[in-house]
């Protein structure tokens, strides 16, 4: 049964991972084509641990036994450093409890949180010995006077917890022991005790915290209820049947201002209660069902709060990522008003959890103190009674689950594994808020996508990280509108949009990016949010790609072409560069389209590659982009290098040979001119050829890397030529008489070499089959050709072989007149078993006897000098394979 179930689930995954939905980033950048802040420092590494204050304009970063304060503007500028090394004696006991001394046994600073203006909160592994200290910001140093951090900070660098400071008390969740077999959700605080959740599995069972953060119910909330604070995390399941561990993504809530119970649940939750996330895709009944992080875009009212999560599948061969969200009224709804679930033995072997069909204790278990309680004189969850304080212990998990919107994924990437998110509201133009969402992942790239009417379109993926490597923390800053990640090397800043690596309209506005907008006073593309308003009204941008909106402009001259000259024979390369992993590529030669069937013509990733170019490849070649905006059903072309290629003459030399070499074309950095329209209409002036690359194997066209070309010549037979800007007043002439026959070409005939190759394999052919009739291994016919050609020594030898031939006819003949004869002890073998062994075809070599050749040599007859190879044939008896028969 467990096997049956198996094969279907890995069917089903195979199903998913093939044609499953994905989406493909539309522009793809490298880190070199990019400007990006970096910083760290040598021997220190794990920038893991970012925080950033606004009030401060200090990004603050824990790493490896120190913590940074870095400014918010720029990375790159460090204002203060602290250290906080472990001392010899706590080494000492890591190392003896087998951890590793130079990995383990370090101080990973994983907790930064804001106490006040004046302070940090901060907390490291210290050698598997928690330990948290305040920093003083005046001076940048530690108070020195550290405290237990079992429950606030991981014993491990590399398990996973989480931590959210809220009016100065420290909500985390981690593991409260040395093993990490203790999970809990706890709360520090300086006036109060520790409040903490039930050590059972029913509670948590193995979880790993991602995120955890408040939700403020405002003042103005008519029930009065309590702030809340919400954790996410997977954890393995408890009411699920499955061959294995099954993981389930969670959402746990607990109230701001819970006390605990005053004889039942003492030091514990009593408002602690978890519900199931969903995030799947119900046409493939395909669940993603852990989540690596979670981003909460809080609005003006907790109501217009979205959750956002990144998701993948338990079974990471399934290589799909998937983004959800979540509204807190949906949220909301489940705690206030779902069922719970209760355990339920099944025949005394195991139990399973079965929605709980009872009556529901007054008031109701978890829920927060509101204006209904209080009026009941409950005022606090001390005076709770213990029948609903029980009932919470017993059932803190609910049936119903928590919906994403749109019952599915806002988002499912392939190939990708998403490990953090934060998103952004942008008002764009058109004067609608959109979500826009950044996504790292565990190579060290950022993905930026945008919501448009339910559905997502990636704008972008960009190579955030110089190694691949992944993103384990990202924080956005709206006031220096950039993105922070932070990895194990170190600590990169990034603008959340670079408008300005858009050259054209068109490109500006199927980017669909709500900060860019064209300019057409400047030409450039902008972003919108330096921009005044009163500007605003002149700029276009179109969120569907409706790239008509662009202006038109006149047709391109072909004299303004980059004009390519080669020696017949050889090969040309004309590159073209697209952005657009959307697009497709089209090349026109002298106007009509060429395809992959056309002669000596290879459409490749960097351009067209023509090689032995003979006189019918003369004229000019275009290169266009063709994009499909689905949001408005059109094609849009774009001439991104237009190029005209003429032969050169070889030079008049007395000496000149057969072979010419080619000169060496200078790979300098260049711009053609492009055109932009609807479908084959020439609109735009043409951009850059050298434009900045993708580094996916999704892009269609990607960039060679830009090296020296005094270092890595290309080939003397190939010229490769780069798009170059002919300005106006360029008076180049067009070649004219291309095709004048006098001129002096060493023309290629393919006939004639064809024929040659025939010859070639021919005579091959033959020579084989000479040496292996020399060699003896063809059949007896070619054994007497060999011997009738080489000569009297072979000749000699003649006789023996039909002496041979002979008495084995001389057998058969007698196997047929006489069937009953007796062998004899000395002789040969009898008729019966000759005619037995013939028709069970058994013979070793019925050419001679036993295949041996008689003894004689060639040339000599004494018996000292006999071959080994050499056999007489009337001295010996004739041996088969099954002679054992006549016996």
């Amino acid at each position: 049964m467990g096997f049956g179930v198996l094969g279907v689930f890995l069917g089903l995954l195979l199903e998913v991972s093939t044609h499953g939905p994905h989406a493909v980033p539309r522009t793809s950048w490298r880190h070199q084509d990019l400007d990006l802040m970096e910083f760290s420092e040598p021997g220190i590494f794990n920038y893991s641990t970012l925080l950033l204050s606004e009030k401060k304009d200090a990004l603050y970063v824990g790493a490896r036994e120190a913590v940074f304060e870095l400014s918010k503007k720029n990375v790159t500028i460090r204002n203060n450093k602290v250290q906080w090394t472990v001392a010899e004696v706590p080494m000492m006991m890591c190392t003896l409890k087998g951890k590793s001394k130079e990995r383990d046994c370090l101080n990973y600073i994983r907790v930064l949180q804001v106490v006040d203006d004046e302070r940090l909160y901060v907390c490291g592994t210290h050698a598997f010995q928690p330990q948290c200290d305040y920093l003083n910001l005046a001076d940048f140093s530690l108070a020195g006077r550290a405290e237990d951090g079992r429950g606030k900070c991981s014993f491990d660098p590399s398990q996973s917890f989480t931590t959210v400071m809220v009016d100065g008390e420290l909500y985390s969740g981690t593991a409260y022991n040395f093993l990490g077999s203790e999970p809990i959700i706890s709360r520090y605080s300086p006036s109060q005790s520790l409040l903490r959740t039930e050590y059972s599995t029913s509670w948590l069972n193995e979880p790993s915290f991602v995120f955890a953060d408040v939700i403020r119910e405002g003042k103005n909330r008519a029930d009065g209820e309590d702030d809340k604070i919400y954790y996410f995390f997977t954890e393995v399941s408890v009411e699920y049947e499955f061959f294995g561990k099954l993981l389930i993504p969670r959402v746990a809530r607990v109230c701001k201002g819970d006390l605990g119970g005053q004889r039942t649940l003492q030091k514990k939750w009593t408002s602690f209660l978890k519900a199931k996330l969903v995030c799947s895709m119900p046409e493939l009944n395909f669940v993603f069902n852990v989540v690596h992080d979670v981003f909460i875009l809080k609005g003006a009212d907790w109501r217009d709060t979205v959750i956002y999560g990144v998701f993948t599948s338990q079974w990471g061969n399934v290589g799909l990522s998937a983004v959800c969200a979540y509204n807190m009224t949906a949220v909301e709804e489940v705690f206030s008003k779902g069922k719970y679930m209760q355990k339920a033995t099944v025949e005394q072997s195991h139990t399973k959890w079965v929605r709980y069909n009872g009556i529901t204790p007054s008031p109701r278990p978890g829920a927060c103190i509101n204006n209904l309680m209080r009026q009941q004189n409950i005022s606090s969850s001390l005076h709770l009674p213990d029948k609903t304080l029980q009932f919470v212990k017993d059932h803190p998990l609910l049936e119903d689950p928590v919906l994403p919107i749109g019952n599915g994924p806002r988002l499912i990437t392939k190939d990708v594994n998403y490990t953090q998110i934060v998103v952004e509201r942008v008002r764009a133009l058109d004067n609608n808020i959109y979500d826009v969402i950044f996504t790292g992942t565990d190579k060290g790239v950022l993905h930026k996508s945008v919501v448009f009417d339910g559905e997502v379109h990636i704008v972008e993926e960009i190579q955030l990280l110089k190694n691949s490597e992944p993103i384990k923390n990202l924080l956005l800053s709206s006031e220096t509108r950039s993105l922070y990640a932070g990895s194990d090397s170190g600590v990169v800043q990034s603008p959340t949009a670079s408008c300005g690596r858009y050259l054209s309209c068109d490109d500006c506005v199927l980017a669909r990016d709500p900060y860019c907008a064209w300019d057409p006073q400047t030409a450039a593309c902008i972003n919108i949010i330096d921009i005044p308003s009163q500007r605003l009204r002149k700029l276009i941008q179109s969120l569907n790609g409706d790239a008509d909106k662009c202006p038109s402009v006149p047709d391109v001259s072909l004299k303004y072409y980059q004009h390519v000259k080669v020696k017949q024979g050889s090969s040309a390369e004309l590159p073209c560069l697209v952005n657009s992993n959307h697009a497709q590529v089209m090349w026109k030669f002298n106007g009509s389209a060429l395809t992959e069937a056309s002669r000596f013509h290879l459409i490749g990733e960097n351009g067209l590659l023509i090689y032995s170019v003979a006189q019918e490849d003369q004229g000019h070649y275009e290169c266009w982009s063709v994009e499909w905006a689905p949001a408005v059903g059109k094609n849009f072309s774009r001439l991104l290098a237009g190029y005209v290629l003429t032969l050169d003459p070889p030079p008049r030399s007395p000496h000149q040979t057969g072979h010419v070499t080619t000169p060496f074309v200078n790979q300098e950095s260049s711009s053609s001119l492009a055109s932009e329209g609807n479908g084959n209409t020439e609109r735009a002036p043409l951009t850059s050829a050298l434009a900045p690359p993708s580094f996916t194997a999704t892009v269609l066209f990607t960039t060679p890397p830009q090296t020296d070309a005094s270092l890595t010549p290309p080939p003397s037979s190939t010229i490769k030529s780069q798009p170059k800007l002919h300005l106006p007043s360029s008076n180049a002439p067009r070649p004219e008489n291309v095709g004048d026959p006098s001129a002096e070409y060493l023309q290629h005939n393919n006939s004639t070499a064809l024929l040659f190759l025939f010859l070639l394999f021919f005579l091959l052919f033959l020579a084989a089959l000479a040496y292996n009739c020399y060699m003896q291994y063809l059949p007896a016919p070619c054994l007497r050709m060999r011997a009738a050609l080489l000569g009297s020594n072979k000749s000699a030898h003649q006789p023996e072989y039909r002496a041979c031939e002979a008495g084995l006819m001389e057998t058969a003949a007698t196997d047929k007149i006489n069937m009953t004869e007796q062998p004899t002890q000395n002789g040969s073998q009898t008729t019966q078993n000759v005619r037995a062994l013939r028709d069970t075809g058994y013979e070793t070599e019925p050419e001679c006897g036993n295949g041996r050749i008689p003894s004689h040599s060639f040339g000599d007859d004494s018996p000292s000098q006999e071959k080994p190879f050499d056999v007489d044939c009337d001295s010996q008896p004739i041996q088969f394979a099954d002679a054992d028969e006549a016996y």
